[in-house]
């Protein structure tokens, strides 16, 4: 089992380090490389995603993935920008379906900001399309406007736009969740204004007439983004584009307590996949001892899941991690009075003696 082993910068390589601790306490044969990525390749290389990194990553069986970015890098030119590093890892190992869990651990229901009743059990599935969407639509740029409201003023401009392939295989992908789980998709999108997500909705339907043993249920974004935080329990699956899937996940982290409690997995058509957490690397709490490792460990387990066959080691890292939970310890954003404060290292070391 290859793995490619990517911390990032900031808070990337202390996280990334307590994940690949609990995988090496699993015993398992792994074959782990590691190699630099973002800012750290680009002082290193010149480049954020260097060949010989893309080249390890495309050739391994799972990408274990930190952070990258940091404030010093943003007056660099956009294509040498850290966060180019993820985006082109994206498209060249075509990661074309982002699944963010949203769990409540038992634990932390103190730990969010929505009443306990709220959010008590919650446990839903967003289901990020990765590769199209505006992100990565053509033509981009910026120029001086010959038409509009100003014309001959400076503007910039993105393009929205997805092909029937691409929607089709993402909608495929959450039907085939739900049928694992509660059997509901909610479609996200923005039909009332948008030609793109009106043909978004139309083949999202037509893909779920092949699944009608499970609900289908279209919501507007603006809605969603309501409904998130009014009634969370409501949703099983949600499936969307790459921006509001972007948004709306970061949204449903703070549901949980923490979006260092949010693991991440990124799928190509042949299972290989790219593990990061949720968050970003945090430059401001970087080298402090501080930063919580269990989204990255989360990850791990899913990397183990949906990538290795390993569905048995990733169930043990889950138990560890609510065992740990249940001890009372706690990483800074999510303790709480009663609980007890641990840094980065020493919540690595509890979730490897839990496996135990």
């Amino acid at each position: 089992m290859k793995i490619a082993v990517l911390p990032g910068d900031g808070i990337g390589t202390e996280i990334v380090k307590e994940a690949v601790k609990v995988l090496h306490a699993l015993d398992l044969p792994f074959e782990m490389e590691q190699a630099l990525v973002g800012g750290a390749a680009y002082d290193a290389h010149g480049h954020p995603l260097p060949e010989s990194t893309l080249k390890l990553a495309m050739d391994a069986d799972a990408v274990l993935f930190g952070a990258v970015g940091d404030w010093k890098y943003d007056t660099l030119d956009r294509p040498l920008r850290p966060e180019q590093a993820i985006l082109g890892l994206r498209k060249h190992m075509g990661l074309f379906a982002n699944f963010r869990p949203a769990i409540c651990y038992e634990q932390l229901v103190g730990a969010s900001s929505l009443k306990p009743e709220l959010i008590a059990g919650l446990d839903i599935l967003i289901i990020r399309e990765l590769t199209g969407d505006i992100y990565f639509g053509q033509p981009r740029g910026r120029r001086t406007a010959v038409d509009g409201h100003f014309p001959g003023a400076e503007e910039a401009f993105d393009t929205m736009r997805y092909s029937k392939p691409e929607i089709e295989r993402i909608a495929h992908v959450a039907f085939q969740a739900a049928r694992k789980r509660n059997k509901k998709v909610t479609s996200v999108d923005k039909a009332n204004v948008l030609e793109t997500f009106q043909f978004w909705k139309d083949v999202v339907t037509e893909v779920h007439k092949q699944y009608p043993d499970v609900e289908l249920q279209h919501m507007y974004v603006d809605n969603a983004a309501m409904q998130l935080v009014k009634a969370p329990k409501a949703f099983d699956v949600l499936v969307t584009g790459n921006m509001f899937g972007d948004i709306l996940s970061d949204e449903a982290s703070m549901l949980t307590g923490s979006i260092g409690m949010l693991p991440s997995a990124s799928l190509n058509s042949k299972g290989q996949g790219l593990y990061e957490p949720s968050h970003g690397s945090a430059p401001d709490i970087a080298g402090k001892g501080v930063a919580n490792p269990l989204a990255t460990i989360l990850s791990a387990a899913m990397m183990l899941r949906f990538s290795l066959n390993q569905p048995e080691a990733a169930d043990r890292i889950e138990a560890a991690v609510q065992k740990v939970l249940a001890q009372g310890l706690r990483t800074p954003d999510i303790y709480s009075e009663g609980t007890t404060k641990v840094g980065t290292a020493q919540m690595g070391d509890a979730v490897v003696q839990a496996l135990a």
